[in-house]
């Protein structure tokens, strides 16, 4: 990961969010609830405006913020996503609604590893976003890869953890499992023949995988 000092610099440069964005953002931080880091965000979101989707896969909606600002960057897209967590999912159709994003923006109520079928109906697509429950990853992009149309590309965050997965300073049982598992799906996914993968050091980690 980046040092705290050109971390602080590269977050300076960043555009402050305004209105809706903003209020979202600000709900988050007083409410513990886990959106990508704006240096982060604003890589996947340039990665996407090159690579141009007509259909994107969202695993992880949590309050909607990742797939409204998704919607907003690439405005001929498609975005499907999944959360299972009833209250932020009700957040999310709140905040869809009010952005005026409903339309392009589908929801689907549930536990991403028993959605398959009905997110399937959805496809195929040229962006999976990963974002959801950490120790399931490996699952989640087994699950939902072969969805994802040929030369298509999968993102998944929080592969650093904090820097955890290698520094190794976890300080309870329960979250050095939770590293022990997002530092195997990083070693798999590094070696998965399929995949051209690279692992970005911005903001909690980002791994950027290209089907071949």
């Amino acid at each position: 990961m980046l040092s705290q000092d050109l971390q602080s610099y590269i977050d300076s440069l960043i555009q402050p969010r305004n209105g809706l964005f903003a209020e979202m953002e600000e709900y988050a931080r007083l409410n513990g609830v886990p959106i990508m880091e704006p240096a982060g965000i604003e890589t996947m979101l340039q990665l996407l405006r090159i690579q141009r989707p007509e259909a994107i896969l969202e695993v992880g909606t949590a309050i909607g913020y990742s797939a409204l600002r998704m919607a907003l960057a690439l405005p001929e897209t498609k975005i499907i996503t999944l959360e299972r967590d009833e209250e932020r999912f009700n957040l999310a159709v709140d905040y869809i609604k009010r952005a005026g994003m409903q339309g392009r923006i589908i929801q689907i109520s549930g536990d991403a590893l028993e959605l398959e079928e009905e997110a399937a109906g959805h496809g195929p697509f040229d962006t999976i976003f990963i974002d959801a429950a950490k120790g399931q990853y490996k699952r989640f992009f087994e699950l939902y890869s072969r969805y994802l149309k040929p030369g298509g590309m999968i993102i998944t965050d929080n592969i650093l953890f904090r820097g955890l997965v290698y520094n190794q300073e976890a300080d309870s049982r329960r979250l050095r499992s939770l590293v022990k598992k997002i530092d195997e799906f990083n070693r798999w996914l590094a070696a998965n023949q399929e995949y051209d993968t690279v692992i970005l050091p911005i903001g909690d980690g980002i791994a950027v995988s290209k089907k071949r």
